[in-house]
Protein backbone atom coordinates (compact mmCIF):
# COMPACT_ATOMS: atom_id res chain seq x y z
CA UNK A 1 0.00 0.00 0.00
CA UNK A 2 2.67 2.18 1.20
CA UNK A 3 4.64 1.49 -2.21
CA UNK A 4 1.37 2.31 -4.29
CA UNK A 5 0.80 5.58 -2.21
CA UNK A 6 4.36 7.19 -3.31
CA UNK A 7 3.78 6.01 -6.72
CA UNK A 8 0.99 7.91 -7.15
CA UNK A 9 2.41 10.63 -5.25
CA UNK A 10 4.92 10.48 -7.63
CA UNK A 11 2.38 10.29 -10.29
CA UNK A 12 0.93 13.61 -9.37
CA UNK A 13 4.09 15.45 -8.88
CA UNK A 14 5.14 14.97 -12.11
CA UNK A 15 2.37 15.95 -14.13
CA UNK A 16 1.76 18.48 -11.64
CA UNK A 17 5.36 20.11 -13.23
CA UNK A 18 4.46 19.11 -17.01
CA UNK A 19 1.66 21.09 -16.44
CA UNK A 20 3.00 23.89 -14.74
CA UNK A 21 5.80 23.72 -17.40
CA UNK A 22 3.38 23.52 -20.20
CA UNK A 23 1.81 27.23 -18.91
CA UNK A 24 5.17 28.56 -18.54
CA UNK A 25 5.68 31.53 -21.01
CA UNK A 26 8.97 32.14 -22.13
CA UNK A 27 10.31 35.64 -23.10
CA UNK A 28 10.44 36.76 -26.42
CA UNK A 29 14.28 36.88 -27.43
CA UNK A 30 16.07 40.58 -27.31
CA UNK A 31 17.83 41.59 -30.34
CA UNK A 32 20.21 44.36 -30.55
CA UNK A 33 20.75 46.48 -33.93
CA UNK A 34 23.62 46.49 -35.86
CA UNK A 35 23.86 49.42 -37.69
CA UNK A 36 26.76 49.29 -39.62
CA UNK A 37 24.71 46.42 -41.47
CA UNK A 38 21.50 48.06 -40.78
CA UNK A 39 19.26 51.41 -42.18
CA UNK A 40 15.80 52.80 -42.64
CA UNK A 41 15.29 54.40 -45.74
CA UNK A 42 12.44 56.52 -47.32
CA UNK A 43 11.91 57.54 -51.04
CA UNK A 44 9.02 60.59 -52.08
CA UNK A 45 9.01 61.53 -55.47
CA UNK A 46 9.83 65.36 -56.37
CA UNK A 47 7.78 66.28 -59.08
CA UNK A 48 7.72 63.30 -61.64
CA UNK A 49 11.62 61.90 -60.02
CA UNK A 50 11.72 59.70 -56.88
CA UNK A 51 13.99 61.04 -54.66
CA UNK A 52 16.05 58.76 -51.77
CA UNK A 53 16.85 59.56 -48.23
CA UNK A 54 17.33 58.03 -44.90
CA UNK A 55 17.45 58.87 -41.25
CA UNK A 56 21.11 57.81 -39.35
CA UNK A 57 20.62 58.13 -35.96
CA UNK A 58 17.75 55.89 -34.52
CA UNK A 59 16.92 53.37 -31.44
CA UNK A 60 15.48 50.39 -31.40
CA UNK A 61 13.96 47.39 -28.88
CA UNK A 62 13.22 44.89 -31.02
CA UNK A 63 11.74 41.71 -28.72
CA UNK A 64 11.01 38.79 -31.17
CA UNK A 65 10.07 35.18 -31.31
CA UNK A 66 8.34 33.51 -34.53
CA UNK A 67 7.21 30.99 -31.53
CA UNK A 68 6.18 33.38 -29.33
CA UNK A 69 4.62 36.38 -30.99
CA UNK A 70 2.21 37.19 -27.85
CA UNK A 71 5.12 38.78 -25.95
CA UNK A 72 7.10 39.98 -29.26
CA UNK A 73 7.25 43.41 -29.56
CA UNK A 74 9.11 46.57 -31.54
CA UNK A 75 9.81 50.10 -30.58
CA UNK A 76 11.60 52.60 -32.80
CA UNK A 77 12.52 55.93 -31.79
CA UNK A 78 14.15 58.34 -34.77
CA UNK A 79 16.00 60.76 -34.40
CA UNK A 80 14.59 63.31 -36.68
CA UNK A 81 17.89 65.89 -37.26
CA UNK A 82 19.70 62.68 -38.79
CA UNK A 83 17.67 62.97 -41.65
CA UNK A 84 19.84 62.93 -45.03
CA UNK A 85 19.31 63.24 -48.28
CA UNK A 86 22.51 63.85 -49.58
CA UNK A 87 21.59 67.61 -50.09
CA UNK A 88 22.55 69.89 -46.95
CA UNK A 89 20.33 72.94 -48.12
CA UNK A 90 17.10 70.73 -48.41
CA UNK A 91 18.10 68.46 -45.34
CA UNK A 92 18.27 72.04 -43.28
CA UNK A 93 14.67 72.79 -45.04
CA UNK A 94 13.16 69.82 -44.06
CA UNK A 95 14.25 70.11 -40.15
CA UNK A 96 11.96 73.41 -40.27
CA UNK A 97 8.43 73.77 -39.71
CA UNK A 98 7.63 73.71 -42.96
CA UNK A 99 7.82 70.01 -42.62
CA UNK A 100 8.82 68.41 -39.65
CA UNK A 101 9.71 71.19 -37.19
CA UNK A 102 12.55 69.37 -35.27
CA UNK A 103 13.81 71.25 -33.18
CA UNK A 104 9.69 71.30 -31.54
CA UNK A 105 9.41 67.28 -32.31
CA UNK A 106 13.12 65.62 -32.39
CA UNK A 107 11.35 62.30 -32.84
CA UNK A 108 9.41 59.73 -34.89
CA UNK A 109 8.35 56.64 -33.21
CA UNK A 110 6.84 53.39 -33.87
CA UNK A 111 5.25 51.11 -30.88
CA UNK A 112 3.83 47.77 -31.61
CA UNK A 113 0.57 46.62 -30.16
CA UNK A 114 0.61 43.22 -31.87
CA UNK A 115 2.38 41.43 -33.92
CA UNK A 116 0.95 38.43 -36.49
CA UNK A 117 1.91 35.73 -38.27
CA UNK A 118 0.79 36.41 -42.69
CA UNK A 119 2.87 33.50 -43.98
CA UNK A 120 6.13 31.84 -44.77
CA UNK A 121 8.34 33.81 -42.08
CA UNK A 122 5.79 36.85 -42.85
CA UNK A 123 4.44 38.96 -40.67
CA UNK A 124 2.82 42.23 -39.56
CA UNK A 125 3.29 44.84 -36.72
CA UNK A 126 0.48 46.93 -35.69
CA UNK A 127 1.00 49.60 -33.68
CA UNK A 128 1.24 53.32 -33.29
CA UNK A 129 3.23 55.92 -35.74
CA UNK A 130 3.69 59.17 -33.92
CA UNK A 131 5.51 62.20 -36.09
CA UNK A 132 5.27 65.36 -34.95
CA UNK A 133 1.93 65.93 -32.57
CA UNK A 134 0.12 63.17 -34.75
CA UNK A 135 -0.31 59.54 -34.16
CA UNK A 136 -2.07 57.34 -36.43
CA UNK A 137 -2.35 53.26 -36.30
CA UNK A 138 -0.41 51.93 -38.86
CA UNK A 139 0.40 47.91 -40.26
CA UNK A 140 4.08 47.09 -40.75
CA UNK A 141 4.39 43.87 -42.99
CA UNK A 142 7.98 42.08 -42.33
CA UNK A 143 9.92 39.58 -43.73
CA UNK A 144 12.22 37.16 -41.78
CA UNK A 145 14.93 36.50 -43.83
CA UNK A 146 16.85 34.19 -41.67
CA UNK A 147 18.60 33.18 -38.43
CA UNK A 148 21.66 31.99 -37.78
CA UNK A 149 24.78 31.36 -35.81
CA UNK A 150 27.16 34.24 -36.02
CA UNK A 151 30.16 32.81 -37.33
CA UNK A 152 32.10 36.70 -36.26
CA UNK A 153 30.62 36.63 -32.45
CA UNK A 154 30.74 33.70 -30.68
CA UNK A 155 27.47 32.32 -28.80
CA UNK A 156 25.22 34.84 -30.88
CA UNK A 157 22.69 34.58 -33.13
CA UNK A 158 22.29 36.86 -36.39
CA UNK A 159 19.33 37.86 -38.13
CA UNK A 160 17.83 39.62 -40.76
CA UNK A 161 14.51 41.56 -41.09
CA UNK A 162 13.42 44.01 -43.88
CA UNK A 163 10.08 46.05 -43.50
CA UNK A 164 8.24 48.61 -45.64
CA UNK A 165 4.60 50.61 -45.74
CA UNK A 166 3.49 53.63 -47.23
CA UNK A 167 2.03 56.44 -45.48
CA UNK A 168 0.80 59.49 -46.44
CA UNK A 169 2.83 62.43 -45.40
CA UNK A 170 -0.40 65.18 -45.23
CA UNK A 171 -1.57 62.99 -42.62
CA UNK A 172 1.16 63.47 -40.21
CA UNK A 173 1.42 67.63 -41.73
CA UNK A 174 4.72 66.84 -42.56
CA UNK A 175 4.95 70.08 -45.41
CA UNK A 176 2.61 73.12 -44.16
CA UNK A 177 1.47 76.14 -46.17
CA UNK A 178 2.59 76.08 -49.62
CA UNK A 179 4.53 72.81 -48.81
CA UNK A 180 1.08 70.75 -48.20
CA UNK A 181 -0.02 70.60 -51.41
CA UNK A 182 1.53 67.33 -54.14
CA UNK A 183 2.06 69.82 -56.97
CA UNK A 184 5.91 69.59 -56.08
CA UNK A 185 5.98 66.78 -53.26
CA UNK A 186 4.85 63.97 -53.84
CA UNK A 187 1.86 62.58 -50.62
CA UNK A 188 2.81 59.41 -50.36
CA UNK A 189 6.52 57.95 -49.02
CA UNK A 190 7.77 55.01 -48.64
CA UNK A 191 9.45 53.45 -45.71
CA UNK A 192 12.01 50.68 -45.88
CA UNK A 193 13.87 49.12 -42.95
CA UNK A 194 16.63 46.64 -43.38
CA UNK A 195 17.70 45.04 -39.92
CA UNK A 196 20.54 43.14 -38.98
CA UNK A 197 20.26 42.00 -35.27
CA UNK A 198 22.24 40.27 -33.00
CA UNK A 199 20.92 38.23 -30.07
CA UNK A 200 22.95 36.31 -27.41
CA UNK A 201 22.04 32.60 -27.63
Amino acid sequence: MKTLNKLTTVIALSLFALSSLALTKYAATNWTIDKAHSAINFEVTHFFTPVNGQFNDYEATVNFDPENLEESMIDVQIMVSSIDTKNERRDGHLRTDDFFNAEKWPHITFKSTSIESTGNNEFVANGMLTIKDVSKEISLPFTLLGVKDNPMQENTLVAGITASTTVDRTDYTVGTGDWASDAVIGDEVTIDLNLELNAEK
